[in-house]
């Protein structure tokens, strides 16, 4: 199964295209898990106990798990392997080096942390792709217009007809042989979406931006055609200013949060 198909799986089996961002701030994670061991992993659990219903799969920014020092192997194995097998598995990497190293990066999370997909960026070119599609069942996902303001320094630059971003999405397209590569666009680009599905009919995309960035989901999803798409949202679901006095009064509320915002894409899908 390529990864396409894999992301049609997991949608069809949650009826969801709801990713949600596992960003485990140690400053905002609520105090009862602060007193455990390992309180990310047992964060991160609990998120995933309390939305693994609502979701159809979840990303996990390798930042905040980076910082953990030596408690990095621990938690992002622990978290990957809580993750039910019928839901993605995104590693929120950015790579995107050339030959050895980023072949190493996939070896490690591909195949030794057992991601299926990873966010790639793709300013050095073919090398900084290719290593990333050498497993047939694992996608990339690349940066092509993301949410932040400096992405009008480079991806919104015109080059000669085209906006540099879609040079990117060209190139990738082309590279793609089995269906592995997917798109990063930045939910507050309303308008450029409805461009970029109706123009690239078939890309998948990944959409983060909801939530805590505050991107109006209904303008969003008026602009998908109809591309395979995943909307993700972290803070937005995963925090809260709540004070919890046990874990099951977290996942209640974290879950009705992911319930709540799934229930919107999936009316908003029906009615497009």
């Amino acid at each position: 199964m390529n990864y396409s198909e894999k992301i049609k799986q997991a949608i069809k089996k949650s009826r969801s295209n709801l990713i949600i961002g596992l960003d485990p701030d140690l400053k905002k994670i609520p105090e009862i898990f602060l007193k455990k061991k390992n309180p990310v992993l047992e964060f991160n659990k609990s998120v995933i106990n309390a939305t693994k219903d609502f979701s159809a799969g979840y990303k996990l920014n390798l930042a905040f798990y980076e910082a953990l020092g030596k408690g990095f192997h621990e938690s992002l194995r622990g978290t990957v392997e809580h993750i039910p097998g019928s839901r993605l598995k995104i590693c929120d990497g950015k790579r995107g080096d050339i030959g050895n190293t980023d072949e190493y990066y996939a070896k490690s999370y591909f195949d030794e942390y057992g991601f299926d997909s990873m966010t790639v960026n793709p300013y050095m070119g073919r090398d900084s792709v290719e290593p990333f599609l050498s497993r047939r069942d694992k996608g990339i996902y690349v940066l092509a217009l993301t949410s932040n303001p400096g992405s009008e320094d480079f991806q919104q630059i015109r080059t000669g007809k085209k906006f540099f971003y879609e040079r990117v999405i060209e190139k990738c397209i082309e590279w793609d042989r089995y269906g592995q590569t997917g798109f990063v666009i930045g939910a507050n680009h309303t308008s450029l979406i409805k461009k970029i599905t109706t123009k690239y009919k078939n890309i998948s995309i990944l959409i983060p931006g909801i939530g805590a960035q505050g991107n109006d989901i209904d303008a969003l999803m008026k602009n998908i055609k109809n591309n395979i798409f995943l909307v993700n949202s972290s803070r937005g679901i995963i925090f809260d200013s709540s004070k919890f006095t046990s874990i099951a009064d977290y996942e209640e509320k974290t879950g009705s949060k992911a319930e709540a915002l799934n229930d919107i894409i999936n009316s908003k899908k029906r009615n497009r």
